[in-house]
């Protein structure tokens, strides 16, 4: 079964007409209904059970599970085409103002698609969902949107001022923003290129053997457009696909460079890395190492290692650059990592989901995983080892993207505004701060709280002095 990291979602069969989830089955072929999330079970990982692993307990309470810190999404009244305003929840942290929670402080709404991509640079947000449309958010308000002729956007990435989306037809679309009006955005062209397509069509060894009798250029996609990634330094950009292969173009000029065969199922997710590498995941269970490499006069990516195979589909990867860390979120709800200054070499398990990871993005020193149980995790990696902070909840359906950026007003401490799109149809947007208490310390800072509050109403209540009627007296 083909998986993807869009693919793994809950569906309840009540709410959605018969039309409505063959849709959704059509866009998300190895979609997986579960009828109970509590029955589903968390598979171990085929990684070394002997690695350093981090496992809470959902059931402790968290500061985001808290109702101050969870807004519920703005449902408007009036048409889905007028534009939806951003909502605000109450203060992060009930007990102290400045102490530095992790919680919901926005979450926008427009009811046109289910939420499948997400960008963000500097104050900007790209949302694409399969409404065909990109919205485009500045300081909390709308600011433009395109529309493009296919449907579902599975993949926004953003380079200067061209914009990439990958869409569920096996195209990469190419938008640029008008220099006269920066709200204005117009289709720059299309990957591959007319030009190219004709130019290659001319040459039968430009064809490729796609499926039992048909073949196709190899310069094309010929399946959905899973995942885009940028690696701005080389001015490449790397796309994943259904089609189980990996192409490599070249922005200034739009140019397929090379196309790799490269796993046996599906690509969910590619990310460009460090050192000249490139890592993708797919559904076949692996996760595999490319290095690119000076090959004449340009570049060539060659198979350097397979990090991981298992049974579960790999839905998601992430790298942190800072301190060179490759995150990978699978079906089985788990999320592996490995380390460059251990030679790649796997360095645990975070176990904090009960469905599928669906997305994966990293910052500083934390790294946030999405997933089809509506939570988002955020941990914070301090060595080799990963501590949960916060189980951010809030969404109503599975958490399908997530994108951050540096949160430029906190002047204390590191904070980051991350957004997650859901299959909600919702926007919501958290702060996140690097030295926020994990969810230990925050549960013994309530009960303390909790305890000092009652302990304040019981002086009270014994040094309040009062009188009876006609007694004269008073007693203490």
């Amino acid at each position: 079964m083909r998986e993807e990291s869009g693919a793994t979602m809950i569906a309840n069969a009540n709410t959605l007409s018969r039309t409505k989830f063959g849709n959704l089955l059509h866009s998300d072929p190895g979609i997986l209904t579960v009828p109970n999330e509590d029955e589903y079970p968390n598979r171990n990982s085929s990684a070394s059970a002997t690695s350093p692993a981090f496992n809470y307990d959902r059931n402790q309470m968290s500061p985001d599970s808290s109702p101050s810190n969870m807004s519920p999404w703005n449902v408007s009244t009036a048409s889905p085409y007028i534009k939806s305003p951003w909502t605000r929840s109450s203060p992060l942290n009930p007990f102290d103002e400045n102490f530095p929670a992790n919680g919901l402080i926005g979450s926008l709404v427009r009811e046109e698609g289910h939420i499948y991509s997400l960008a963000a640079v500097g104050d900007l947000l790209y949302t694409g969902s399969d409404s065909k449309n990109i919205r485009v958010w500045k300081n909390q308000k709308e600011f433009s949107g395109f529309k493009s002729n296919s449907g579902l956007v599975k993949a926004i990435v953003i380079s200067g001022e061209k914009i990439f989306t990958g869409h569920q037809d096996g195209k990469i679309r190419v938008w640029r923003v008008s220099s006269k009006n920066s709200s204005v955005h117009r289709r720059a062209g299309t990957l591959p290129t007319l030009k190219d397509l004709i130019k290659s069509s001319m040459k039968p060894s430009n064809y490729v053997e796609v499926r039992r009798h048909r073949s196709a250029l190899w310069i094309k996609h010929f399946d959905a457009i899973s995942c885009l990634s940028l690696s701005e330094d080389q001015g490449l950009l790397y796309s994943g696909s259904w089609d189980k292969t990996l192409k490599v173009w070249r922005i200034s000029d739009s140019k397929c460079l090379e196309s790799v065969n490269a796993h046996d199922d599906a690509v969910n997710s590619v990310v460009a890395g460090f050192d000249g590498m490139v890592f993708t995941g797919s559904a076949d269970g692996t996760v595999k190492v490319w290095r690119r490499e000076l090959h004449g006069k340009g570049t060539k990516h060659f198979f350097l290692q397979t990090l991981l195979k298992q049974d579960s589909a790999v839905t998601a990867l992430a790298v942190n650059p800072s301190s060179s860390v490759i995150y990978c979120g699978s079906s089985d709800g788990l999320v592996n990592f490995w380390e460059r200054e251990k030679h790649l070499s796997h360095g645990g398990v975070l176990k904090g989901h009960k469905l599928a990871v669906l997305c994966l993005a990293a910052a500083g020193n934390l790294v946030f995983s999405g997933a089809a149980d509506k939570t988002i995790c955020v941990w914070r990696r301090d060595g080799g080892i990963h501590t949960c902070l916060s189980v951010l909840t809030g969404h109503t359906g599975p958490v399908k993207c997530l994108a951050v950026e540096e949160d430029l007003e906190s002047t204390t401490d590191q904070r980051w505004i991350v957004y997650s799109g859901s299959l909600d149809k919702s926007v919501k947007v958290w702060r996140v701060s690097e030295l926020a208490p994990d969810q230990q310390h925050m549960a013994a800072m309530q009960r303390q709280h909790v305890a000092d509050s009652y302990a304040s109403q019981v002086r009270l209540s014994t040094n309040t002095s009062f009188s009876f009627p006609g007694s004269g007296k008073k007693r203490h």
